[in-house]
């Protein structure tokens, strides 16, 4: 790790909480870029789950959908 994330990391763990959460998710953005493969957080989820209850989205569009991208 170079020294301008080390010190970032470190100043970073004194941020309040919504600051450290918006750190992690550009981390993951970032590292969804470079492998290729993104990590669905517990809000987005739920996000799917409820546009599958209101009918904003169709069930086999839903499991697809988790089909696709290995969520269940």
């Amino acid at each position: 790790m170079n020294a301008t994330v080390k010190n970032i990391l470190e100043r970073a763990a004194t941020w309040p909480e919504e600051d450290q959460e918006e750190l992690a998710a550009l981390a993951l953005e970032i590292e969804a870029r470079r492998t290729g493969v993104y990590a669905l957080s517990d809000d987005e989820k739920a996000s799917i789950d409820a546009a599958r209850r209101s009918g904003l989205a169709s069930d086999d569009a839903v499991a697809a959908f988790w089909k696709r991208y290995g969520a269940a």
